[in-house]
């Protein structure tokens, strides 16, 4: 449960460029790139910062730290960053790098395997202290990706170890690490934790999973995974631990472990080639996996060189970067948020939108804020979407919605299952920076989708909240066949926070808050005779759906007793099946009400009664 916290805006740090030989480009912004020389570094904006092997620690130390110290305590300012590793070694077991990640912050190799980039320290996140409690429930919005670590941290006490604690929207992608690494900070107390997200990584020690309420780690390879608390889920993931749901003294957990992953596509990622020149690398989807891409050699998939993008500013319009897509480029975000007065619209197959350092994208006048055609194999990655202050119907809308002999959407789009359109590291707010209004957040109308980490949020906490302020029906709607969702958050919605119309989905991994705030229970009915709204709804046409490891909480705040009939509503079908379901009540010195079932009438009741205990059904029917 996030906490409220009121962080003022700091001012934006001023840099000299990107890095010490960075060298911008001077044409205009709508005229094509050409792919750096081997010394040069292409404009990417004055917050891409680019560090080279060859440049003095003390310089490499001295700037993240600044980034660092403007950035932990900033999160809800505008501020956007990535910290870009050139290919080579980092610090030394006598003088190791060792830097703090903020708020708004990516940090990443610019190697084509995490092996090209080696930091001897750490890159870590760690508790923030709010009135002598200290909690990771609020890191959210960073990232670190592609680069091997060798835990370095002579000195440091408690702090020993490869610290990132953190919870929604801070994945870990493409890491090598080296030694210990803890998902807690449980240097200070109470260290409370409610992550979080891991894929095609390694860990050759010990990962301590701590007080994490929940995790889910995709396609890595793990030494030893310590504890579970109510929701671990492993899928694809060598060395993970057995199944123990719920938890048991025989075996621990509770673990929920998917022997493969059933269909998965990679984030797209930066890099740097062997002539220097800065490419994309774009990883192929794959079925059926375990285990990372790159463990017997690169990563298969296709590059892309950076002067088939156009690189954005947040100064651009939406305009500006509509046209350079119609011209079949490919779109790259550079950090910052892009305030948009139209829809930006993807409509050719395979494109790629990529944003760098957590880059935003907010509607200014009620409109979609982006649009993706009915083509297959497009991704979009590693992009915050925002709700603006005048009402859209949906932030991001992949494919179209259309009616078929008046039976409802058809989900006949043009799709592929051998080129899934994929979406990674892509998160949603209402409210929270400003006030913001959303009917939807994300609607998936066409075939053949893969939502990796994807946190959709209307905010609890920040700006612009209330229960008229910041309003949102629903998380996530899915129209599409074979769209499959692995590491999915949805919370505090007003309405059904996920509504899945689609046949052949599949979920791995699902946590949910309900709304903190409905003001009664008469204004939060989904029926005059039913009470509240489900966290997950599969409607009742539906032959084919699976969900495995999935969690609803409940935490009304508002004094008064309010309650939600059930967690999760299924068609009772033999096609439509759940396995390792829970629910939870939270915090029961103010929290009233909770969930009367877990899911369609059974499972017991999750209220004061029996508060953070896990209520569980193992499956479903």
């Amino acid at each position: 449960m996030a906490l409220a916290t009121a962080l003022a805006a700091v001012p934006t740090i001023a840099f000299a460029g990107s890095g010490a030989a960075a060298t911008p480009a001077t044409a205009p912004a709508s005229a094509p790139i050409v792919s750096a020389a081997p010394t040069t570094i292409p404009d990417l904006g004055p917050n891409v910062l680019v560090f080279d092997p060859s440049m003095p620690q003390s310089e490499i130390q001295a700037k993240v730290d600044a980034v660092a110290a403007q950035q932990v305590p900033n999160e809800m300012g505008s501020a956007r960053y990535a910290l870009l590793f050139k290919p080579g070694t980092y610090g030394s077991a006598a003088t190791p790098l060792n830097f703090q990640v903020g708020y708004y912050t990516e940090v990443a190799g610019l190697g084509q395997n995490p092996g090209d980039v080696v930091v001897n320290g750490s890159i870590y996140v760690r508790n923030q202290c709010y009135n002598g409690s200290c909690i990771a429930l609020n890191n959210f919005w960073r990232s670190m990706s592609n680069l091997t670590i060798n835990v370095t941290t002579p000195g440091f006490g408690c702090y020993t170890g490869q610290f990132w604690a953190v919870s929604q929207a801070a994945p870990l992608r493409r890491v090598h690490v080296q030694g210990q690494t803890t998902l807690m900070d449980y240097c200070t107390g109470p260290s409370f934790a409610s992550g979080g997200f891991i894929a095609d990584s390694k860990f050759d020690g010990t990962v301590i999973n701590g007080s994490q309420q929940q995790f889910f780690v995709r396609n890595s390879t793990v030494g030893t995974w310590t504890n579970g608390v109510w929701n671990q889920v492993f899928s694809g993931t060598e060395g993970a631990p057995a199944e123990c749901f719920p938890a048991a003294a025989a075996c621990g957990g509770p673990y929920t472990t998917v022997e493969k992953t059933s269909v998965s596509r990679e984030k797209p990622y930066l890099y740097v080639d062997s002539s220097g020149a800065y490419r994309v690398f774009v990883p192929a989807a794959a079925t059926d996996t375990r285990g990372t891409t790159w463990a017997s050699g690169p990563t298969p998939g296709r590059s892309i060189a950076l002067s088939d993008f156009f690189v954005a500013q947040p100064s651009d319009s939406a305009q500006v970067i509509n046209r350079e897509l119609a011209r079949g480029r490919h779109l790259l975000l550079t950090p910052g948020v892009y305030h948009l007065d139209q829809t930006i619209s993807v409509k050719r197959a395979n494109t790629i939108v990529l944003g760098l350092g957590l880059a935003s994208l907010t509607p200014t006048s009620g409109q979609v804020a982006m649009r993706v055609a009915d083509v297959p194999g497009v991704d979009i990655a590693g992009i915050t979407f925002d709700a603006g202050a005048v009402n859209s119907p949906v932030l991001l809308q992949i494919g179209t919605q259309r009616a078929a002999d008046g039976q409802g959407p058809s989900r006949a789009g043009w799709s592929d299952a051998a080129n899934p359109t994929g979406l990674q590291d892509v998160f949603f707010r209402i409210g929270g920076p400003y006030v913001g209004k959303a009917t939807v957040s994300l609607e998936v109308n066409s075939d053949h989708v893969v939502l990796d980490d994807i946190w959709a949020w209307r905010a609890d906490h920040g700006n612009g909240v209330g229960w008229t302020s910041n309003t949102a029906d629903t998380g996530l709607i899915v129209n599409g066949d074979h769209v499959t969702a692995t590491g999915l958050f949805v919370e505090h919605y007003q309405k059904t926070e996920v509504i899945w119309n689609g046949e052949h989905g599949e979920v791995t991994f699902f946590q949910n808050e309900l709304p903190y705030d409905p003001p009664s229970q008469a204004a939060w009915m989904s029926a005059p005779d039913k009470e509240g709204y489900p966290a997950l709804l599969v409607t009742s046409g539906v032959k084919s759906f699976s969900g495995t490891g999935m969690g609803a909480y409940s935490f009304f705040n508002q004094g008064i007793d309010i309650f939600a009939a059930n967690a999760f509503e299924v068609p009772t079908t033999p096609g439509v099946r759940l396995h390792n379901l829970l629910t939870i009540f939270l915090d029961p010195a103010n929290g009233k009400g909770g969930i009367r079932n877990v899911v369609n009438g059974i499972g017991g009741s999750s209220t004061i009664a029996n508060p953070d205990v896990p209520v569980t059904v193992v499956d479903y029917p």
